[in-house]
């Protein structure tokens, strides 16, 4: 890599976290070149003095590091390993750094390939959301030795505010798996306890105050709580790009042999959200399963479009609801024959992941032998 000079800097897929990242290079000095599938997002940095490259290979051929940022592994994969990917197309001593939420053997993969061409790949998953990307102070999870590291430490900090190391190709990306699916458990209790607040007729942002000063605090209900109750869905983090995460997760346990089943219910029901229309909404909107039919259409939300067959009793991979009327997960007042994750309050006979009459997920009052949520894939019951 360049030493007598700040080296050059290739960004490719400048989207919601990219483009304020690969701004904050520009910033620190580095020349930069850019590509994204969908030019006009890359507009505003070129527009700041950023050269456009018209595919990835052609905005990596000159750059001594390379960031991406992409959607998918299925990107990643395409963007490094093709025939004119940039594990061929970059120049020899490259840095290729990649800051995709990822598959831990992708980015092995990535890494022996790019050894063998005489470049050097690293894993560098990111945590901080919008918010960190826009701030410049956005964790960074390294499969990699903090020495192995620091030739581009430098362009690293101008976007960062930690730096962890977790030496070996494919660890930054189980490690941000493990961000992930602790994420999961507070979203899903973020909505749970703000459903349990409205229904049980507390001021819903007092209760938000007070858990958030407690031991049931976390960063995201402090964060992202307020906005589920304000009815802002405006996404840091996209309802779509967390359903991909807590897949990844889910497949590496199943390769692991051991379950997850927070993040299996969790996926469930963002999956479920992603279904219904609202994979573009910010993660919060999993509050959005709890609300009323109308205010979920409001938001832009259908449950007609649910495929209900993939939880039937026999055979399906999650817990779900058919039937809507006032909202899956909060259940309220159904009627009968109404299927739900919540379970509470309803006429008659309804299903719960699996027939169940006081729920599931709850797993109270099931009797004597029965299991819930346990080794299996998905949100269900046993027994």
């Amino acid at each position: 890599m360049t030493t007598a000079a700040k080296p050059k800097v290739a960004f490719i897929g400048t989207g919601i976290m990219g483009a304020p990242i690969a701004g904050h290079i520009m910033d620190a000095g580095y020349e930069l070149t850019v590509y994204n599938r969908t030019k006009s997002k890359a507009d505003a940095l070129v527009a700041r003095g950023a050269t456009w490259a018209g595919s990835p290979a052609d905005a990596a051929r000159d750059a001594d590091v390379v960031f991406t940022m992409l959607g998918y592994p299925s990107d990643v994969e395409d963007v490094y390993l093709s025939t004119d990917g940039l594990v061929r197309a970059a120049k020899t001593g490259a840095w290729l750094v990649d800051l995709t939420t990822s598959s831990a053997q992708l980015a092995r993969d990535i890494h022996d390939a790019a050894e063998v061409e005489d470049k050097h790949a690293v894993d560098c998953p990111v945590t901080g959301g919008e918010q960190g990307a826009v701030d410049g102070t956005l964790t960074l999870i390294l499969g990699c030795t903090e020495a192995d590291a620091a030739p581009i430490l430098p362009v690293l900090e101008t976007f960062s505010s930690k730096v962890c190391y977790f030496d070996g190709a494919g660890k930054g990306q189980t490690a941000k798996l493990c961000n992930q699916v602790s994420l999961a458990g507070c979203m899903v209790g973020m909505a749970d306890a703000l459903a349990l607040a409205q229904q049980g007729g507390l001021d819903a942002a007092r209760m938000l105050d007070m858990v958030g000063a407690g031991m049931g605090g976390s960063r995201a209900l402090a964060g992202l709580g307020p906005k589920a109750l304000a009815g802002d869905y405006k996404p840091g983090f996209l309802v779509e790009h967390f359903r991909k995460d807590l897949r990844l997760a889910i497949e590496q346990s199943e390769d692991l042999e051991i379950t997850l089943p927070g993040a299996e219910t969790a996926f469930t029901l963002y999956d479920m959200l992603c279904q219904i229309g609202g994979e573009r909404l910010g993660t919060q909107a999993i509050s959005l399963l709890y609300a009323e039919q109308a205010d979920a259409a409001a938001a832009g939300l259908d449950w007609s479009r649910l495929d209900v067959s993939q939880f039937e009793p026999d055979g399906h991979d999650g817990c779900g609801c058919g039937g809507h009327g006032d909202g899956c997960c909060g259940g309220h007042d159904h009627g009968a024959g109404h299927e739900c994750c919540g379970g509470h309050d309803h006429d008659g006979e309804h299903e719960c992941c699996g027939g169940h009459g006081d729920g599931c997920c709850g797993g109270h009052d099931h009797g004597e032998g029965h299991e819930c949520c346990g080794g299996h894939d998905g949100c269900g019951c046993e027994g």
